[in-house]
């Protein structure tokens, strides 16, 4: 990203958060297997450079079918898989919790409406991985707010918990690049002027507030 002006790299970053949107949502399919098995990746010694290495050996041995039985036995399994995909349940142990109320709220402020053909809680990485990408072209101030509310609190335990899962395989190159990719935009944010601020949505603007 150091080499891109200001416009590649948002269109880079909503490019990356609709990429995790879509692996943690069901299993990839064979076309998006077959593009992150030709990625091309600059190797260097950043984590994100280690991550799409990881992603891309782990794409050129996996198929559909091992991918498919892989994603139900690690995401939802009988009653619960070994991981669990929503911020609810990592933040207070339990799902359709106060979080997922607080999500809903600043999707509103936003003037975001759920389709009615998507069945799950708002609080599921991938829908809050594609809240992200939609916000990757406004003012910094309010990415940093909405990802440090919904995001930054739980997706480090959830990459441990999808990396660390006996049922994982491809997916913990998958959690890779969702940690590296985390831990980066947090490093991005804390570089913004008001990141000592205590920032709230606000009908799509941020207020400071103590």
């Amino acid at each position: 990203m150091e080499n891109m002006n200001e416009q590649e790299q948002q269109s880079l970053r909503s490019d990356i958060y609709l990429l995790l949107a879509t692996l943690f949502r069901q299993a990839p399919n064979a076309e998006l297997i077959d593009f992150l098995s030709t990625l091309e990746v600059e190797q260097s010694e950043s984590a994100m450079e280690k991550a799409w290495l990881a992603l891309r050996e782990a794409a050129q041995n996996s198929n559909r079918e091992t991918l498919e039985e892989e994603y139900q036995n690690l995401f939802i399994g009988i009653g619960r898989g070994e991981a669990v995909l929503f911020g609810s349940w990592h933040m207070t142990g339990s799902l359709m919790e106060k979080p997922l109320a607080d999500i809903r709220h600043d999707l509103e402020l936003l003037g975001f409406e759920r389709l009615d053909q998507v069945k799950e809680p708002e609080d599921h990485i991938s829908a809050l991985c594609e809240v992200m990408a939609m916000l990757a072209e406004e003012e910094a101030d309010l990415q940093q707010a909405f990802f440090n509310k919904h995001i930054a609190t739980w997706y480090d335990a959830f990459a441990l918990q999808v990396e660390t899962a006996k049922s994982g395989d491809f997916y913990r190159s998958a959690a890779a690049l969702l940690r590296a990719f985390g831990t980066l935009e947090q490093v991005q944010f804390s570089k913004n002027t008001k990141s000592k601020s205590h920032l709230k949505i606000d009908v799509k603007n941020v207020t400071e507030y103590e």
